[in-house]
């Protein structure tokens, strides 16, 4: 029985899932985007966050937590020199899945899986301030009235 057993087995024993999400970990940091099957993806995220995230904090307890999952010390010094510190203010949720249809061969879901901070298209270099912007409709004043009301106002200054 599987009772409470959360996490997708992925028909694999527990040794070749562990190297198998291991490699993909050790992939993803290297070129920051993969494409795979949607189940491989969701657990590479379960298994890849916690990484992330221990690598924010540099401390040879976190580098070695970090080397026992992914057994490959340059993947581990990329991940602490140069993912680190670009999701160093970012909270959580350093992966997106984007799905991209079905393998032509067995009609599998396949998915692209890649770091949030790493992608131009979506996160630019430097964040636009967002416009604040109301439901309200607001009263719509036209360039010429704001001219006039900016003169009046002038005029009534220098008359005091």
């Amino acid at each position: 029985m599987r009772h409470r057993k959360k996490f997708n087995h992925l028909g694999r024993t527990s040794s070749h899932r562990k190297a198998m999400l291991s490699n993909m970990a050790c992939s993803l940091i290297e070129h920051k985007r993969i494409n795979t099957t949607v189940a491989k993806a969701k657990a590479l995220r379960t298994f890849v966050e916690p990484l992330i995230t221990k690598s924010k904090l540099d401390t040879t307890h976190n580098r070695r937590l970090v080397f026992s999952k992914l057994k490959d010390k340059y993947m581990v010094a990329e991940l602490f020199r140069e993912v680190a510190p670009k999701v160093g203010e970012r909270p959580g949720g350093y992966t997106r899945i984007i799905k991209l249809g079905n393998r032509l061969g067995d009609a599998a879901e396949m998915a692209m899986i890649e770091l949030v901070d790493f992608n131009d298209v979506y996160t630019p270099g430097k964040k636009q301030a967002k416009k604040k912007s109301t439901r309200r409709a607001g009263k719509k004043v036209k360039v010429e009235d704001q001219t006039e009301t900016s003169n009046d106002s002038e005029t009534k200054t220098d008359e005091a």
